[in-house]
């Protein structure tokens, strides 16, 4: 529990992040924001953002802290401490400017996590919540605000979703023995880890030999009730009419694909339900400027080595998480995660930041950033 006044700021950010989490993968393209009223050193009030449409997450902890007290909500928050993992917006989108009730609840100081990055706030909230007289704080746990948001401020910032790419590995870097065969790499443990992490995204990439070799679902297989959107990038549409991903009835599938594709295959997946996009420049990054128009925050690579690294070429992955199995499978010619990147001396190498690793199950995940 929280010893001094430092330490409760944290101990009540920290609440707000799990109430955020709450609703992660469902609030795209908005951020994941928790909210939460202390008065006289007990919370009255709490809640969070659940998706875009619905309100922010203040309005939830201040309707909370009204129907706890019975009374109206300037009075069960007079006086009160507002803590907020995000600034309060202050334009009005889907819904009202939260600053301006913030400002009518009567709370008298205001904790904030982070400053918005989306232009239409960006510091704004926290000035007019400032200029009515209300003390402000900034910047408690902002570290971990910044992470759990780390895809809602890639996405205002450069106008694309955040990439994850994610592959899993022998120790000795192999993805497939030599013949192509690939299941099972890793344990069910990491699998279901795999599936937890699909469910946070809004849609996975795959390329065409993936489909055609694995015949994968791309689901979350009963992990969660989110499946994203499934995509394939597809130059020539060479691609079986009878798949997995065709069953649109479990998830919608778009494939991407260059103009003047094949009218046979084109026509036979489009029957199914399958959308098809062609694109004059088929590239990692037209695809997602693509999925950044459909309002898409995070985005998940599961693909071969080949696009993967057109991926990283194209800086379409910020993200990377590589599960590192403990089996050997050897071969000269077998797969590796990533294909050739075209570097020629070890000084161009791709470096990584904030590395981290975790076991799970006979498994070992490390994950970072580029």
């Amino acid at each position: 529990m929280p010893t001094s006044p430092d330490d409760n700021d944290r101990y009540y950010m920290r609440r707000c992040l799990d109430l955020a989490r709450s609703a992660m993968g469902n609030t795209a393209p908005n951020p994941m924001v928790g909210c939460v009223i202390v008065k006289d050193g007990k919370i009255i009030g709490e809640g969070y953002h659940p998706k875009a449409g619905e309100p922010h997450a203040e309005i939830f902890a201040l309707r909370s802290a009204n129907q706890t007290h019975e009374a109206q909500t300037d009075k069960a928050t007079l006086s009160a401490t507002l803590y907020v993992n995000l600034e309060p917006c202050n334009h009005t989108g889907l819904t009202p400017p939260c600053s301006d009730a913030v400002i009518a609840s009567g709370v008298s100081r205001v904790v904030v996590g982070m400053v918005d990055p989306n232009p239409k706030v960006a510091g704004s909230g926290i000035a007019k919540i400032k200029a009515a007289g209300i003390a402000v704080t900034v910047g408690v746990e902002e570290d971990a605000c910044q992470t759990l948001n780390e895809a809602f401020v890639h996405r205002i910032l450069n106008q694309r979703p955040f990439g994850i790419l994610k592959y899993a590995m022998t120790i000795d870097g192999k993805i497939a023995t030599t013949t192509g065969h690939s299941a099972w790499i890793t344990s069910p443990d990491s699998r279901r880890w795999v599936y937890q992490l699909r469910s946070y995204c809004q849609a996975i990439i795959i390329g065409g030999n993936t489909v055609r070799k694995d015949n994968p679902n791309l689901t979350c297989h009963g992990v969660s009730d989110r499946i994203p959107l499934r995509v394939v990038m597809s130059r020539s549409l060479d691609l079986p009419t009878v798949a997995n991903l065709w069953n649109c009835d479990q998830a919608p599938t778009v494939v991407f694909t260059q103009p003047n594709p094949n009218r046979d295959i084109h026509n036979a997946l489009t029957r199914q339900g399958v959308e098809i996009i062609e694109l004059e420049v088929l590239t990692p990054d037209s695809v997602m400027k693509n999925l950044y128009d459909r309002g898409q925050a995070q985005v998940l690579w599961e693909c071969g080595g080949t696009l993967a690294a057109r991926a990283l070429q194209d800086n379409s992955v910020q993200k990377l998480y590589a599960f590192i199995a403990p089996k050997i499978i050897g071969g000269a010619s077998a797969p590796t995660p990533i294909g050739d990147l075209g570097l020629t001396e070890m000084t161009q190498a791709i470096e990584l930041k904030k590395l981290g690793l975790q076991s799970i199950g006979p498994d070992w995940l490390l994950d970072a950033y580029l």
